[in-house]
């Protein structure tokens, strides 16, 4: 194993410890002494991969995102699905989601409230979420051109609103689950690009 395999190694033994105490103890809760211990490494091993405990868990973050991201463009992207089959593939998603990640949602939620509280902390969130959020946009950018879409169009802004879209039903998913159907969020999709297509362009955002 060479050095950078082995580092790899480490830091995905570690993410996976963190993503178990994290969800057992919560964000403040989890130590990363604990964390460092049930990955079967020292402290010191654990501060040479992350900078801190929040560091680790925007990481963490920050791979599921990426995760979600790449299963959708593999969706959206496949040959054989026609697009009312992506959107019902992306629908699930988002279902299952809102259902099975029980665990992260709270997490996320608390993370989110301490970041509120410590600006430079939110402001590394943002950073570290940057490369997810561009990954999405190069997927949206390439179906606004598939679509045909007005060239005024902005996929940064699309991007946003696509982001708060899946953000904002699995949270209604959670609280009323009748109320978010495993088809709604491909028909909300459906919606906004149709809206585009007709005229409705989002505003590019500031600083385009």
């Amino acid at each position: 194993m060479t050095r950078a395999q082995a580092k790899a190694r480490t830091r995905a033994l570690l993410l996976d410890a963190a993503a178990r105490i994290f969800a057992r103890k919560g964000f403040a809760g989890a130590s990363v002494e604990e964390i460092a211990e049930a990955a079967g490494f020292s402290t010191g091993a654990l501060y040479s991969n992350f900078d801190s405990k929040e560091a680790l868990f925007l990481e963490l973050l920050s791979h599921r995102a990426s995760d979600r991201i790449t299963a959708a463009a593999q969706t959206l992207d496949s040959p054989d699905a026609s697009p009312g089959e992506a959107l019902a593939t992306l629908g699930r998603m988002l279902i299952d989601v809102a259902d099975k990640d029980i665990d992260f949602a709270p997490l996320q939620a608390e993370f989110w409230l301490y970041a509120i509280r410590n600006p430079q902390v939110m402001d590394t969130m943002a950073a570290t979420m940057n490369e997810p959020r561009q990954a999405l946009e190069r997927v949206i950018s390439a179906s606004l051109a598939q679509r045909g879409a007005p060239a005024e169009v902005s996929p940064d802004a699309v991007t946003t609103v696509v982001m708060a879209l899946f953000q904002g039903l699995v949270r209604q998913r959670r609280v009323n689950p009748s109320s978010v159907s495993e088809d709604l969020f491909g028909q909300a999709l459906m919606w906004l690009f149709t809206g585009i297509l007709a005229g409705g362009a989002p505003a590019p955002a500031s600083g385009d």
